[in-house]
């Protein structure tokens, strides 16, 4: 008899478990939490340099990263990973993922290589930025955050520079 009330009660703490896993929601829930109608801002860190293009959306911190795509990640050929189309593909990725997790506006920042090496963006930055605005998320302020050098290594090409 005592062996039966064991097994009973065991089965009975195997339901509960089960019961409660029903009520709750699958997996953790991410994102911030949105009220309807207010509007959550998250930071679009576009990476456009001549040989890819990086769209990385971050928590407003810039802390939490939300979602990452690239224009190597779209395309097949290695030398479409900076294309615009590429770029474009990216932004629209990220801009559907952004509304999945519940970001209904965006920040953006856009670098280029800068440093001792080039300031000029990469082509798939404009086209980013295009596809970002036109997915329906409101744009907030755009900045340029290229690094620029106060006084810092050697630039490469020599004393007497390139030679065409």
């Amino acid at each position: 008899a005592d062996n039966m009330a064991k097994t009973a009660a065991k089965e009975d703490a195997k339901a509960a478990p089960a019961a409660a896993a029903a009520t709750e929601p699958a997996g953790p829930q991410l994102g911030p939490v949105v009220k309807e109608g207010e509007t959550v801002f998250g930071v679009a860190h576009i990476f456009a340099s001549m040989n890819d293009t990086f769209v990385h959306v971050t928590d407003i911190s810039g802390r939490e990263t939300i979602v990452r795509v690239t224009g190597g990640m779209k395309v097949k050929k290695d030398s479409d990973e900076s294309s615009p189309y590429a770029a474009q593909m990216a932004a629209v990725d990220v801009a559907a993922r952004c509304k999945e997790v519940g970001i209904t506006a965006l920040h953006i920042k856009v670098r280029g290589y800068g440093g001792n090496r080039s300031r000029s963006l990469g082509p798939g930055a404009p086209s980013a930025l295009r596809a970002l605005a036109r997915s329906g998320l409101q744009i907030g302020r755009v900045e340029d955050v290229t690094p620029i050098p106060t006084d810092g290594t050697r630039r490469r090409s020599g004393r007497r520079g390139r030679r065409l």
